[in-house]
């Protein structure tokens, strides 16, 4: 059984506490998540694995910790202007982002991942897209005055729980949700069916993008063993109730609640408290 990258305890990133956990589940034989929390760098992610024979277990370890080797060789080298809020940007530029250049480094850290994995592949003659890849989604802020933001490839979510509100801050990259979108009646394609994920083909293009942070605010990552069999009010009552003290608390619950609605994948879940710094 592989141990999670990062311990189920309290973890202090910049403007924010986070727990996390993940779960076998009632029927999966080994677990394929797995998460990743860092505080020096200000990352929280996590994966969902796929390939068999414990190639699953290797590509969700191995894309996390890809990404976050990436970010921790090329974000010191960002002008502080790209990671403080509270710097003034150039005020000769025509076009400010302060979250521009968070973005750009987050889509190389994802392609160099996704070069990895998909080395990894070719290697055992695994290149043509059959090989072990996972889903990836996650939040990076360098510090407490910076922009938060988000990454994601494949099905796993990213939520956020404002003022009450569950609002989902991903979108799906799977048949399923493509169907949806254009409109297709049943018969459906199967909801777990990816348009993409990290390391089974040579390129990835991962959905990167900044959102105000607000004090207050619930984050949630969570695999699809978690918002698959959870109504998403249920999921809502329950991030509600998050607080400084209990993160750890909730994230077990919601991993119970998962089981009890008939979950039968592995179950992660990432939550965070956003604070003043």
């Amino acid at each position: 059984m592989p141990i999670p990258l990062s311990p189920p305890r309290l973890h202090r990133l910049p403007g924010m506490l986070v727990a996390g956990a993940t779960d076998i589940g009632p029927v999966r034989s080994s677990n394929e998540d797995n998460f990743l929390l860092d505080e020096t760098l200000g990352l929280a992610m996590l994966a969902d694995g796929m390939g068999g024979h414990a190639a699953g277990e290797v590509a969700s370890a191995g894309v996390l910790t890809e990404v976050r080797a990436y970010l921790a060789l090329h974000a010191p080298h960002l002008p502080a202007a790209d990671l403080d809020t509270t710097v003034p940007a150039d005020p000769d530029a025509t076009w400010s982002d302060p979250a521009a250049a968070a973005v750009r480094l987050l889509h190389a850290a994802v392609s160099h991942a996704n070069a990895s994995l998909y080395g990894q592949n070719c290697a055992r003659k695994r290149g043509d897209g059959d090989g072990m890849g996972a889903t990836l989604t996650g939040f990076w802020r360098a510090s407490g005055t910076a922009p938060l933001v988000a990454f994601h490839v494949g099905d796993s979510r990213l939520y956020r729980l404002r003022e009450g509100v569950l609002e989902q801050l991903t979108r799906d990259q799977t048949l399923y949700q493509q169907a949806l979108e254009a409109g297709m009646l049943d018969p459906l394609p199967p909801r777990n069916l990816l348009l993409q994920a990290v390391g089974p083909a040579s390129a990835v293009t991962p959905e990167v993008r900044s959102h105000l942070a607000v004090d207050g605010d619930v984050l949630m990552l969570c695999s699809d063993g978690l918002h698959g069999p959870v109504p998403h009010g249920d999921i809502e009552e329950a991030l509600g109730k998050a607080e400084e003290s209990n993160l750890d608390q909730v994230c077990r619950r919601l991993i119970e609640m998962a089981v009890a609605c008939g979950g039968r994948d592995n179950i992660t879940v990432v939550v965070a408290l956003l604070e003043t710094p």
